[in-house]
């Protein structure tokens, strides 16, 4: 009788059971890691994206960065993108609360520039992009890439305000204690969790009158102009569009911040897509690409800004 290999053998049908369920055991194994990194807090890379022929922008309609009816400077920047990856774009809209949490697929508690980390949420792009401030404990949720825009958080007033504009001094410094001593005692009106929360540069200590504003980003300007609070803290993108709004309707009383700068959001698990992006970047604010979005969309940011672009075709 033979012995060992034989097909009828018991043990060679043994054999082939375990076979089977170590392959099912392999192909669920790779199925739930799949599952779980488009769920958890692993976002996908640059191959990951090539892979999949698309190019996620999570978005915010915001200033003119993101318009919400197709366009923005960041959208036509993200197209650009894909097109040098050689892939698909598409746009998903988030909002303020989540858009850090979508891209990094961690759920966290932000609590000043401490953040604690809850749990993983589901990763609902590649990358986010929309006039996104560069700030501390955000570069503790995501990684930003190369900076594409300045930055600076203003107090604004209605034109018809009796508060007048600090005269610039030259230092920096002196010009922020000087707008300060404006909002004591009157009203400001701000955002919690974004870059024009009052609380980022200590102005609960300046005035007890702090609103924040439910509505978006967009509508903090109108809102004042309405009569909502005295005061209010835009940055420089949204203050720009605002002027052009709503003209004569607002002025500008001076720096609440040293100048801050914005940019491109990535999972900490994405390095080499925001290398890729860097690389690109550096590209297209050279060959006069990135200043004929700027010119588009953001024309009076030089007068403002023009070291920022000062080294740009």
């Amino acid at each position: 009788m033979p012995q060992g290999g034989g097909k009828g053998h018991p043990h060679a049908a043994q054999k082939v059971k375990l076979g089977e369920l170590t392959m099912k055991l392999h192909f669920f194994t790779g199925f739930m890691l799949a599952v779980l990194l488009s769920v958890s807090g692993f976002a996908g890379d640059l191959a990951d994206v090539k892979k999949a022929g698309v190019l996620k922008h999570l978005g915010i309609p915001y200033a003119n960065f993101v318009s919400g009816a197709g366009d923005g400077m960041d959208v036509e920047m993200m197209k650009m993108f894909a097109d040098y990856l050689g892939v698909k774009y598409e746009f998903v809209k988030t909002d303020w609360s989540t858009l850090f949490e979508d891209v990094s697929g961690q759920k966290v508690k932000v609590s000043g520039d401490t953040v604690e980390i809850l749990g993983n949420t589901t990763v609902k792009g590649d990358l986010g992009a929309n006039g996104i401030t560069i700030l501390p404990y955000r570069q503790k949720l995501v990684d930003f890439g190369t900076p594409t825009f300045p930055n600076q958080i203003w107090l604004i007033a209605r034109a018809d305000s009796a508060v007048k504009p600090v005269v610039p001094t030259g230092d920096l410094s002196k010009d922020i204690a000087a707008v300060k001593e404006l909002i004591k005692g009157r009203s400001l009106l701000g955002k919690a969790k974004t870059c024009i929360d009052p609380s980022l540069y200590k102005l609960e200590t300046v005035t007890d009158k702090i609103k924040f504003f439910e509505g978006g980003l967009n509508d903090v300007a109108p809102a004042m102009i309405e009569g909502e609070a005295e005061l209010a803290l835009l940055d420089v993108p949204d203050a720009l569009v605002a002027l052009q709004k709503w003209p004569g309707k607002i002025k500008i009383l001076g720096p609440v911040s040293d100048k801050q700068y914005m940019g491109p959001i990535f999972a900490k698990s994405s390095p080499a897509l925001r290398e890729e992006f860097n690389k690109f970047f550096q590209i297209i604010s050279h060959d006069g690409r990135y200043l004929s979005l700027v010119k588009k969309y953001f024309p009076y940011v030089y007068d403002y800004h023009p070291e920022f672009f000062k080294e740009m075709k």
